[in-house]
């Protein structure tokens, strides 16, 4: 690992600390590299505030469809970005074998190493999309209870993370599921076998990882600065749904994902579901693949993902 310590060492050193650490230290999360990290740009939070947004686009340099599925491909993996190593293929299989091998049975014991990769290819498969155990466990050939123990092994070691819908009394049928991301979207491409980035942009998958890749970067933006994101997602049982809701500063910041560079305002119309919430809407966005920065109207923005 980049950092010098494997999640499972972090694990295991605070899980054997006796004494209470309150006010004396502070975790930070090692996340893959980010995409500010790979721009040489200033890491701050991800607001939808268009003076900010504007200060981010100065930062970096815009690009186009392929260069960003290039770039979801590749991953965020110090020894690629560095240059350390130019086989993606290499550098993935040490790590999901260094992770099987030594952390995953450090925390859990013996393990079927054939069993658990199974299993890690069938999750990547659902990134960016709805927690269903038994289509993990169908796929992976094992039980659901050993689906939920291992993904929280997944979580423990900082490989996975969740989105959980928002919870708000004046939204009525909401569902309870949680949706699955990785936070590197250069691993779940290993896992579900793209041999590259254009095959995954024109992919069934491609949509679905543009989501993993755009959440992932969102929430890193945050951890990057010591900051723990607030971001859900929501979904009625009409099927209406909203892929973020950012809360921030008593307001609610909602967002679609989508693979186009130039999306249609249509898109912004499910925000209204959020208009009965307790918290007041915030300025509204599409996360897309356009080369610049621009607006539907005075709430609703269109926010290049190169620029999260």
């Amino acid at each position: 690992m980049a950092h010098g310590l494997t999640g499972s060492q972090v694990f295991k050193l605070m899980h054997g600390i006796q004494e209470s650490l309150a006010g004396r230290v502070c975790l930070l999360h090692m996340s893959p590299i980010s995409q500010a990290e790979i721009c040489g740009a200033v890491t701050e939070p991800f607001e939808l505030d268009f003076e900010k947004l504007s200060q981010r686009i100065r930062e970096r340099k815009a690009i186009d469809t392929p260069a960003i599925y290039k770039r979801i491909w590749g991953g965020g993996m110090p020894a690629l970005i560095s240059g350390q190593y130019s086989d993606h293929r290499i550098v993935y299989s040490s790590y999901v074998s260094t992770y099987i091998s030594r952390d995953v049975k450090e925390i859990s014991g013996t393990i079927d190493s054939l069993k658990f990769l199974n299993f890690f290819t069938a999750a990547a498969a659902l990134a960016g999309q709805m927690l269903n155990y038994k289509t993990i466990a169908d796929v992976a050939g094992i039980d659901q209870i050993s689906v939920k123990n291992w993904l929280g092994i997944l979580e423990r070691l900082g490989i996975i993370f969740y989105l959980r819908p928002y919870s708000n009394n004046m939204l009525k049928r909401m569902v309870t599921k949680p949706k699955l991301y990785f936070y590197d979207s250069g691993l779940v491409a290993y896992l579900t076998k793209w041999s590259d980035s254009e095959t995954l942009m024109n992919g069934a998958m491609s949509g679905a990882i543009l989501e993993n890749f755009a959440v992932s970067e969102i929430v890193k933006s945050y951890q990057n600065c010591g900051l723990e994101p607030f971001i859900y997602y929501y979904r009625d049982k009409d099927t209406k749904e909203i892929d973020i809701l950012l809360e921030n500063s008593g307001k609610l910041y909602p967002m679609e994902i989508k693979k186009t560079a130039m999306p249609p305002i249509q898109l912004t119309r499910v925000f209204r579901v959020i208009d009965k919430a307790t918290l007041a809407r915030g300025t509204g966005a599409v996360l897309c693949t356009s080369d610049r920065l621009s607006a539907f109207d005075s709430i609703n923005l269109i926010v290049p993902v190169w620029a999260i």
